[in-house]
């Protein structure tokens, strides 16, 4: 069974190919995905890994937790599940809806 890894801390120019190719030294590397930004599409500096099994997911935590990646040292961790957020309705900037402007 396929254990998804959490990498965070990682410098910005990182790609989802060198993510792939570095924790395939652990093992077999399902997907490797780096988190970016909607709009601009900037790295947002972490990403997840899915290693093929339990052992080589607890390989890679072992192996590159704590690793010099340029200048950052990088996090590696067992993945959370998604938590919900709370719906964001209003796209205002920041006034209160209710408030009227007097002029």
């Amino acid at each position: 069974m396929a254990k998804k890894l959490y990498i965070g801390s990682l410098p910005y120019e990182t790609t989802d190919d060198q993510l792939k190719e570095m924790f395939g030294k652990a093992g077999t590397v399902e997907s490797a995905k780096i988190i970016t930004d909607k709009f601009s599409g900037r790295s947002k500096g972490f990403g997840f890994v899915e290693m093929s099994s339990d052992e080589e997911a607890q390989k890679a935590i072992e192996t590159f937790n704590g690793f010099k990646m340029g200048e950052r040292t990088i996090i590696v961790n067992e993945a959370r599940p998604m938590e919900e957020r709370p719906r964001r309705d209003s796209f205002g900037g920041g006034r209160d809806s209710n408030r009227r402007e007097r002029f």
